[in-house]
């Protein structure tokens, strides 16, 4: 793990030892696994990953990222070919989201994914979440947010770091 990785994975844990934290998931995709790794440790709890929680697939190279991202904010069903829109990941992401409500009922749970996926499960509650909200959070990387739900519900969103 590179070394922003390491400092990553234990400004997670900082931000979170102390939550009563009841279960890990996270993508599979390994930097996603990795910022959850220390926390996983100091628990003592496995990481269970969840395929439907990775990032989208962009399908080709992109140069210019920024103007890609905004084509893809201002129209949810833009992709490029072998690519996902915005609305696939987020109902992909939703759909898993979800299931671990579900599973994990009344719980405290840590859910690791990426900048993309988690911005479109903020605009799934939060419509008015667009391009500019999800270019802030690309430098604050991690960024944790605290969600309640009540059901399948949003009750209340908190950042945490």
């Amino acid at each position: 793990m590179a070394q922003k990785g390491l400092e990553d994975s234990k400004t997670v844990t900082r931000a979170l030892k102390d939550k009563n934290i009841s279960r890990i998931y996270a993508s599979p995709y390994r930097r996603t696994a990795d910022t959850v790794m220390d926390i996983s440790r100091y628990l003592d709890q496995e990481i269970a990953l969840v395929d439907d929680l990775r990032e989208r697939k962009v399908g080709e190279w992109v140069e210019d990222f920024r103007s890609y991202a905004r084509k893809q904010w201002d129209d949810f069903d833009y992709k490029l070919s072998e690519g996902e829109s915005l609305r696939e990941v987020q109902a992909r992401n939703i759909a898993a989201l979800f299931e671990i409500i579900a599973r994990d009922r009344g719980e405290r749970v840590i859910v690791a994914t990426h900048g993309t996926a988690l911005s479109t499960i903020i605009n799934y509650f939060r419509p008015e979440y667009g391009f500019d909200d999800f270019w802030k959070i690309i430098d604050k990387m991690p960024y944790i947010i605290c969600m309640e739900f009540e059901g399948r519900n949003l009750r209340r969103m908190t950042e945490v770091f």
